[in-house]
């Protein structure tokens, strides 16, 4: 499916071709939280990284997420994934991630073209869920603690929803 997408202010636009399409995931971490506002969402659509055409690059900004440590290291590890804005008016646009060179992760909030109903829902990252976000309980189904068990490409595969080559 070819996918459209901008920032706000409209400096920035970009296009791809994705094959995971279906908005399903909705990811409670603080990294999603506090990077794309509300849910996050960041990691629900996946796109072939070698598609991606930007138009206004130069209006682009790259976040790459300090993550805690465990134990007592105080140095937050930076996350490798590279989380583009607009530097603008601050529209979170997709994450690319150079251990997975061929996916490029848009934002469904940043997509302009009409993306499909998924099936379900599946929400990520519950132990990081604000009280106030009203999240569903862990239950190993559509509620996970941290990731779910099926990666992008096999949830889609499982509901019907993977083009087929």
């Amino acid at each position: 499916m070819r996918l459209e997408g901008s920032c706000h202010c409209g400096a920035v636009s970009f296009s791809l071709e994705a094959k995971a399409a279906y908005p399903y995931m909705r990811c409670y971490c603080v990294i999603c939280r506090k990077t794309a506002g509300g849910g996050g969402y960041a990691v629900n659509l996946g796109g072939d990284a070698a598609t991606l055409t930007v138009q206004g690059e130069d209006n682009l900004s790259v976040y790459q997420a300090r993550m805690d440590r465990p134990g007592n290291d105080p140095e937050p590890e930076i996350s490798p994934a590279r989380r583009h804005f607009c530097k603008h008016c601050g529209s979170a646009l997709w994450l690319f991630d150079p251990r997975w060179p061929d996916l490029v992760h848009p934002l469904a909030s940043a997509i302009d073209t009409p993306l499909p109903s998924p099936p379900e829902h599946v929400h990520m990252m519950l132990d990081h869920a604000p009280a106030w976000a009203g999240a569903p309980p862990v239950d190993g189904v559509t509620g996970f603690g941290q990731y779910p068990a099926l990666s992008l490409e096999d949830w889609h595969r499982k509901h019907g929803l993977w083009p087929d080559e």
